[in-house]
């Protein structure tokens, strides 16, 4: 018995090491965010803006493009449109759709929804 177990243990000690399992590859990260690499000036610039009185607040439009279509907000950020200062707010929206609407930050009017 001794021999046995003596025999298999060298057996095992002989046999070649399985293959490592390779770690997967690391994927490509994202750069900055979905709304781009100058995310945190442009947050800086909205809650500025809201501040001196110059720009409705983000829950504001929101709300507006909530009134519009059912649905929740992906993400939102402040840029510039055609010379104006403007919220994004990506939504999604009823059956899956995601639609990006352009929120004038002065007003608060729609000026755009694109997708769908």
């Amino acid at each position: 018995m001794v021999l046995i177990a003596a025999g298999w243990l060298a057996l095992v000690a002989a046999a070649p090491a399985p293959p490592a399992v390779a770690a997967p590859a690391p994927q490509a990260q994202p750069t900055g965010d979905s709304l781009g690499a100058d995310w945190a000036t442009q947050q800086d610039e909205a809650r500025a803006g809201v501040r001196q009185g110059r720009y409705i607040p983000l829950a504001r439009a929101i709300e507006v493009v909530r009134r519009r279509s059912p649905g929740h907000q992906l993400d939102a950020g402040i840029e510039q449109w055609n010379g104006r200062a403007v919220y994004r707010i990506r939504w999604a929206a009823a059956k899956g759709r995601r639609v990006d609407y352009i929120v004038d930050a002065v007003s608060g009017a729609i000026l755009r929804a694109d997708g769908g």
